[in-house]
């Protein structure tokens, strides 16, 4: 686990690039942090990192939609991890630009919905970077291009405290999303800004567009 490049503009907020990862690592590191921004001990941190494959079930049971079974998802390499957030089931893997905000947003005075509208224009923002318009989709977090699913949220506010967070799809094998039914919306077509640009870009540029755009919002 290595820190950014980018340094923070001001003391308030670090920004940590995790590299690729596995899920569970993260996951830990996030209560981690989560538990030591409650306390007080460090100030509000975002983890920036891509996942090795992995499936991961949120809290809404319903929105929890498997199309192959455990064994087949271990032949194919792709962890299943259950988690406490909001949200169904969705997928990461390398090439997707993951990002979990520790955030006190009972000190920054933001409920969660406005927070919520937060991270998705902070996507909008990074895509447009990447030339793709995507907007927001009334009742479904996350962001569209067109009836497209690009982007993916699902939070967990605890004692005022923020985990997980927001996914991009940027250059990752969408063909991942073909064993869910991802967040349990039948008929739901992924994309990625690969797939709509025909372009690939460098994960590092991105990542760094990212932390300017974090900074602007929340530094």
């Amino acid at each position: 686990m290595v820190t950014s490049n980018i340094k923070p503009k001001i003391k308030r907020l670090e920004i940590i690039d995790c590299g690729l990862a596995d899920y569970a690592e993260i996951l830990q590191k996030q209560y981690q942090l989560r538990d030591k921004r409650l306390a007080g001990e460090i100030f509000d941190t975002i983890l920036i990192v891509e996942h090795k494959a992995v499936i991961t079930i949120g809290a809404r049971k319903t929105a929890n939609k498997l199309l192959l079974t455990k064994d087949q998802f271990a032949e194919k390499g792709i962890e299943l991890v259950e988690i406490r957030r909001g949200g169904g089931v969705t997928a990461h893997n390398p090439g997707q630009l993951v990002f979990y905000p520790i955030l006190n947003i009972k000190e920054r005075r933001i409920g969660v919905s406005e927070y919520v509208r937060e991270l998705e224009q902070i996507g909008i923002e990074l895509l447009e970077k990447l030339d793709i318009k995507a907007k927001r989709k009334k009742g479904y977090p996350g962001l569209w291009v067109n009836e497209r699913k690009i982007a993916s949220i699902g939070v967990r506010v605890s004692k005022g405290i923020t985990h997980h967070g927001m996914a991009v799809n940027i250059n990752n094998d969408l063909g991942i999303f073909d064993y869910i039914v991802p967040c349990g919306l039948k008929g739901i077509e992924m994309t990625s800004v690969l797939k709509e640009t025909g372009k690939k870009n460098s994960m590092e540029k991105v990542k760094n567009t990212l932390c300017e755009i974090l900074q602007e919002h929340f530094g």
